[in-house]
């Protein structure tokens, strides 16, 4: 799971060395991609209880994306 491990930083980073409202997410929610900031994000999902990392589909701080997961096309 590396890519867990890289959403992992960029969340330690955004919480406590920076400032974690520069942050955006776009997450899959069910067949929607939602978008919010990151400490909403963490509000709404229960601290990631509720919401787990592998929703995420893209990091975003101040628009230039830190995080996009790869998609594989099934042609």
């Amino acid at each position: 799971m590396a890519k867990k491990g890289v959403i992992e930083e960029i969340f330690s980073k955004a919480r406590f060395a920076d400032d974690a409202k520069k942050y955006t997410i776009l997450y899959r929610d069910f067949k929607k991609i939602k978008e919010t900031t990151l400490p909403e994000f963490i509000k709404e999902s229960n601290n990631f209880q509720t919401i787990p990392i592998t929703r995420i589909e893209i990091i975003k701080k101040n628009h230039r994306i830190l995080f996009e997961k790869n998609r594989q096309r099934s042609d």
